[in-house]
């Protein structure tokens, strides 16, 4: 290798020859190779080898000696090549004295195993020196396992952060929830008889005669509220108020009316005739006995008995005349009202005037002169068939929900339809209503009706469960709603429900909670079709069909006096039938246990029909409405029918019934 030589370097733009720049005095040079670096940071870069011992013309041999401690360096930089890639520069290094590269080799090498100069400044001062020096080589600094070290750092701290809140979330929430709380499953039977000595028979008596003087000066929305306030008031946590709007038939401004043709004479519904002093007799009751959502107009023809409208009886029927828009005369009972309906119109009748047999009730009862009200819907909103009535729901123009004009009658207008002198009895048995084959009757019937959405109210109240909340038990009742028949049915059916809350939340106040959350309802516009129930159940279909465990009615409780009927699902019949041995009244006989879900009226219809759920229901009925269900209860009697006080003056058998209640939901909760 020969003495120390001198290298020019160039960055940027080439420099012309012989400038060289004196580095440092005591560099020591034994031999300089310059290699063509073809990779730098991850990117080639070419070097070129220059043969160091090759020295430029006239440079002097002292340069040679070993023992030369501070010889100058002078270093050019030569560009080769511009660079292949943009920001990057690649560099060429030639010797300045000898321009031969035959012995040149190239060699990729690592950036980070390249040593910088020996000299004790640095690599090169000058360049170090330049403010250009960043723009003409940049090299990144090598990664260092700090920044890996600081993110793991971080993840923990926020992991044991995380921890530490969960923890506490926990420990309050714990703190909140009543830890005292009994189960339903570890009731003391002692306290179980505690609460059924707070349910009397005054209270809800009281309860009662409060409710039907409230419904004389208030609307529904005003009946809703005052249960709701009641409710509220007993302890119950969160009572809410549902609104739907619906579409409801409700009765004309004038009563209907039936007149013979030919005799001329108008006749009210009730068998009194068309006059304003009957009408001033009869009041409010005689404009609901309407049939809601039948087809309204008029209708002339002949009048055409079907008896109770069974299949057999109209295909003699038609085998023998004309049916067509033809006024048939049905018997109210054996079949459901809406399976006839549908026969009548399939066959081609007209109209129908509706009645009930006084030989299909029991001797007791006296309702020749009563008129009824029926509905011919079959459940829910009719203009929102199968989805809630809610805003912004899709709307039907659906006024009426069959093509026949339906007018519901009683007994002694049919006795004056067919001429019947007859006192009702044959041989002491009592003789059935029938119009001769061989006599003919022409009646002109006339029906007007309101079609209009008005607002209906449901009042839902929610006692949450200790073990199984989201487990929900349905206790349903109904209550008043404007517009429709003034029954009383309601009134002792909410009376019914607020004894047993107020008996539950007794149990509440003394550290009990039920195991399965329990739901209060008290539905509003239940003689239009239970459409409350209806639209409420649609609205949460989803969560009921998947939560819900049974429904308990509450659907008019007392019917009669005779016996304590119960009707339930397969699935509650064992349940039912203990309950009934040990709460039978002593002045009432406990018949079998009805299994029979066609025969739960009212507002359960939806829960057992279309969602599946077990139901049962207790009433008081009277001995032969037990014996032979003949779906009279589809009639809606107005209050001077059948007076709940009178039935039940004392109100013993509410108190049962509560208590049968109180008893069913503990096994149920």
């Amino acid at each position: 290798m020969g003495g120390p030589r001198q290298l020019f370097f160039q960055c940027g733009p080439k420099m012309p020859k012989g400038w060289t720049p004196l580095l440092h005095p005591l560099l020591k040079v034994e031999q300089a190779e310059v290699i063509n670096l073809r990779h730098l940071a991850g990117r080639k870069m070419a070097y070129q080898k220059v043969n160091a011992d090759q020295r430029a013309p006239g440079h002097s041999q002292y340069l040679d000696n070993d023992d030369l401690q501070a010889t100058a360096l002078d270093l050019e930089w030569d560009m080769e090549k511009e660079l292949e890639e943009p920001g990057f520069d690649q560099f060429q290094l030639d010797s300045a004295e000898n321009q031969n590269l035959e012995n040149s080799e190239t060699a990729d090498l690592n950036l980070d195993s390249i040593q910088p100069a020996t000299s004790p400044k640095g690599r090169f001062q000058r360049l170090q020196e330049e403010t250009d020096y960043a723009t003409c080589y940049t090299r990144s600094a090598p990664k260092s396992n700090h920044c890996n070290f600081c993110r793991l750092l971080k993840i923990l701290c926020t992991a044991i952060i995380l921890f530490i809140f969960g923890i506490l979330i926990g420990y309050y929430a714990h703190e909140n929830c009543p830890s005292n709380a009994t189960s339903s499953g570890t009731l003391d039977h002692q306290l179980y008889q505690e609460i059924l000595k707070t349910i009397r028979a005054e209270d809800i008596k009281k309860t009662f005669r409060n409710l039907v003087q409230l419904y004389r000066s208030e609307d529904d929305t005003g009946i809703s509220k005052a249960i709701k306030t009641q409710w509220t008031s007993l302890g119950l946590e969160d009572v809410q108020l549902v609104n739907y709007s619906m579409l409801l038939n409700l009765p004309g401004p004038s009563p209907s009316s039936v007149t013979l043709s030919s005799s001329g004479q108008c006749f009210h519904p009730n068998g009194q005739p068309c006059s304003e002093d009957a009408r001033a007799q009869s009041g409010q009751d005689l404009l609901y006995s309407y049939a809601a959502y039948s087809a309204k107009g008029t209708l002339e023809a002949k009048v055409i008995d079907v008896s109770y409208g069974n299949i057999d009886d109209l295909k003699r029927i038609k085998q023998m005349r004309n049916v067509t828009n033809q006024i048939a005369l049905l018997k109210l009972g054996k079949l459901p009202l809406l399976y006839k309906l549908s026969l009548l119109e399939k066959a081609g009748f007209g109209g129908v005037l509706l009645y009930i047999d006084p030989c299909d009730l029991p001797k007791t009862a006296n309702l020749s002169y009563d008129t009824f009200m029926l509905s011919l819907n079959p459940g829910g909103d009719p203009s929102t068939p199968g989805y809630p009535s809610v805003v912004g729901s899709f709307r039907q123009d659906r006024p009426n929900l069959t093509s026949l004009l339906v007018q519901p009658i009683s007994a002694a207008l049919v006795a004056k339809l067919i001429s019947s002198s007859k006192d009702g009895t044959r041989n002491g048995a009592c003789a059935p209503l029938e119009l001769p084959h061989n006599e003919e009757r022409i009646v002109n019937m006339h029906i007007q009706t309101v079609t209009e959405f008005k607002t209906v109210t449901n009042v839902v109240g929610y006692l949450k469960g200790l073990t199984s909340p989201d487990r929900y038990v349905i206790v349903g009742s109904h209550h008043h709603t404007a517009s429709s028949y003034s029954g009383q049915e309601w009134a002792s059916s909410t009376a019914v429900i607020t004894a047993f809350i107020q008996a539950l939340m007794f149990r509440v106040k003394r550290g009990w909670r039920p195991d399965r959350s329990i739901i209060f309802c008290s539905w509003g516009g239940t003689v239009l079709g239970n459409v409350g129930s209806y639209e409420w159940g649609e609205d949460f279909k989803k969560v009921l069909q998947r939560n819900v465990v049974a429904y308990v009615s509450l659907h008019s409780p007392v019917k009669g006096n005779s016996s304590l009927h119960s009707v339930a699902s397969p699935s509650l019949q064992q349940l039912v039938a203990e309950k009934n041995k040990l709460n039978c009244s002593r002045r009432a006989q406990c018949p079998e246990t009805n299994v029979s879900s066609v025969q739960i009226q009212g507002d359960a219809d939806y829960f057992i029909n279309h969602l599946g759920v077990p139901t049962v229901q207790f009433a008081y009925e009277d001995t032969k409405a037990v014996q032979d269900p003949s779906f009279l209860s589809e009639a809606l009697f107005p209050k001077g029918a059948k007076k709940i006080e009178e039935m039940d003056p004392f109100f013993k058998l509410h108190e049962t019934i509560t208590k049968q209640k109180e008893s069913k939901n503990i096994s149920l909760i």
